[in-house]
């Protein structure tokens, strides 16, 4: 069996499992936030079951509209605290948590091996640490709250291995791009992407992450990374018990619908097109885009890596007149960090807003909305038609590297040409 069949026979007590097998699984963690949240406490409470299955495997974390701007927000934040309280869950409030997708990790509730679902479809992100993790419903989260238990169809799997070594300024996000890209938005529905080979190997959490984060965009259940010594690093002095990374292993003898290769040795700065994931196209072939906004953030690219990256282009520069530069972090962790590394000041110097931990933008939240005819250049993982506002604006994709040169020359930019003018 591949890993994530491994995770799911045993998540339901069964010693093999196939491709296309109804299964009812066992849940090791539910994950509900302030936007998707509230709809699944109400339909929990219609069940008529007055506590949910488990109070330490349920995890509540306030983030898509924080601090509240409305008071029908704040009115769905005062259920979601209310509910924390009654169910005794643990819950992750304004200014104590960040971003649902990097807090859980961050916090210890994700672990190798398990099956997490949450009430949101970037969920998949938690499979950058070898769990099976993918986002449900809020009536099924209501469901799973009750329960403990979630039916599946075990998918089948595609095999996405790569190789090569990055170029300056070429990251992650670049190599998920390309990927989506060549598969399309409609090239993995239901079926589990395991990211493999030397490359994925090398890679940082926060680029498994990223990748993981976007396995969604391209239609896949679940985007998965086998664990490894990496994940042991970052989960060591967060998880209490690490299960054995060995036995988690896809077997050699493992099968897979397809594999699909790719190496990064030569890939250029790639960007996600008006107005779908899967118009990528090399930045050599994007012409002149002036911008309107640029965002670094989200839980696809708001992590130190990818704000180290940003104040390393943005450092001693300034932001282009008529842009507006937004810099969210992802966490209070990763907010601290960067006060303390001096990334805020750069960005602060550079003419950036720095805000604090929220999905902002990203979902047409309360911060950096778009008018129409603008235009954002943006690290988040989607550019669907008013994702960030407007629906007559308009959402570019990209890394944080291209995102930042892009707020500094005022149109969307190869960093890799921005250094070579220094």
């Amino acid at each position: 069996m591949n890993i994530t069949e491994k995770i799911l026979a045993k998540a339901s007590g069964k010693t093999t499992v196939q491709p296309g097998e109804i299964v009812d699984a066992n849940v090791d963690t539910i994950m509900i936030h302030d936007l998707t949240g509230p709809l699944a406490v109400e339909a929990f409470k219609k069940i008529g079951t007055e506590k949910v299955w488990n109070n330490k495997k349920v995890v509540v974390i306030l983030d898509h509209q924080v601090p509240a701007e409305s008071i029908k927000a704040a009115e769905l934040h005062k259920t979601m605290r209310q509910f924390a309280k009654d169910q005794q869950l643990r819950i992750y409030d304004v200014g104590r948590g960040g971003v649902c997708h990097q807090v859980m990790p961050e916090k210890g509730h994700v672990v190798p091996g398990t099956v997490i679902v949450g009430a949101d479809s970037h969920t998949c992100t938690y499979g950058a640490f070898g769990a099976f993790a993918t986002g449900i419903g809020s009536t099924e989260a209501a469901a799973v709250m009750a329960t403990g238990k979630i039916w599946l169809k075990v998918p089948v799997a595609i095999r996405i291995n790569v190789d090569g070594k990055f170029g300056k300024y070429i990251t992650p996000k670049d190599l998920v791009l390309n990927i989506i890209g060549k598969l399309g938005v409609d090239g993995a529905i239901y079926k589990s992407a395991e990211f493999t080979g030397r490359t994925i190997r090398e890679m940082s959490i926060a680029g498994r992450m990223t990748i993981c984060n976007m396995a969604v965009e391209m239609g896949a259940k679940n985007g998965i990374v086998e664990p490894d010594e990496t994940t042991r690093k970052f989960l060591q002095d967060r998880v209490k018990t690490l299960p054995d990374f060995a036995a988690l292993g896809s077997d050699k003898d493992s099968t897979y619908e397809q594999t699909v290769a790719f190496n990064v040795a030569e890939l250029e700065p790639q960007v996600a097109c008006p107005s779908s994931v899967d118009n990528v196209k090399p930045i050599s072939e994007i012409g002149d885009v002036p911008v309107d906004q640029a965002f670094i953030g989200s839980c696809t690219n708001g992590r130190m890596e990818d704000l180290r990256l940003a104040a390393q282009i943005m450092k001693g520069k300034k932001v282009k007149d008529g842009v507006r530069a937004l810099v969210i972090p992802a966490s209070m962790e990763v907010y601290k960090r960067a006060l303390t590394e001096g990334l805020t000041e750069t960005f602060t110097e550079a003419g950036a807003m720095v805000c604090g931990p929220a999905c902002g933008p990203c979902l047409g939240g309360h911060i950096g909305l778009l008018a129409a005819e603008e235009t954002c250049v943006s690290t988040s993982n989607r550019n669907f038609i008013g994702r960030m506002g407007s629906k007559e604006a308009n959402v570019y994709l990209a890394s944080p590297a291209t995102v930042a040169a892009s707020a500094v020359t005022g149109k969307i930019t190869d960093p890799r040409t921005l250094e070579a003018k220094q």
